[in-house]
């Protein structure tokens, strides 16, 4: 599989992950931050010294941006390339 479609992939997988928690009530759907996950320009906020908040990431699985998630999920999502979600700011994958 090539690394566009693993990524179209994960994308999707956290997009339906999202929708379905949609419709729980806000109670039950409590969300975590989790770094590391999102593509390139679809962070929910923080990515990095010098950027504004969500859509600012500019790499792929960028370490210092997050996207909020179903909590308990973060630790467990699978990404290309050997990489994991971390609840904490990762040092890897930061813009040039």
């Amino acid at each position: 599989m090539s690394y566009h479609v693993k990524s179209l992939a994960v994308a999707g997988a956290i997009a339906a992950a999202l929708t379905a928690t949609s419709t729980v009530p806000a109670a039950a759907a409590a969300k975590e931050k989790c770094y590391g996950v999102s593509l390139a320009g679809q962070n929910d906020c923080k990515a990095g010294a010098g950027t504004t908040c969500a859509g600012t990431s500019t790499v792929d699985y960028q370490g210092n941006a997050f996207t909020l998630v179903p909590a308990g999920t973060c630790a467990s999502m699978e990404l290309p390339e050997g990489r994991m979600g971390s609840m904490e700011e990762l040092k890897r994958d930061l813009p040039s």
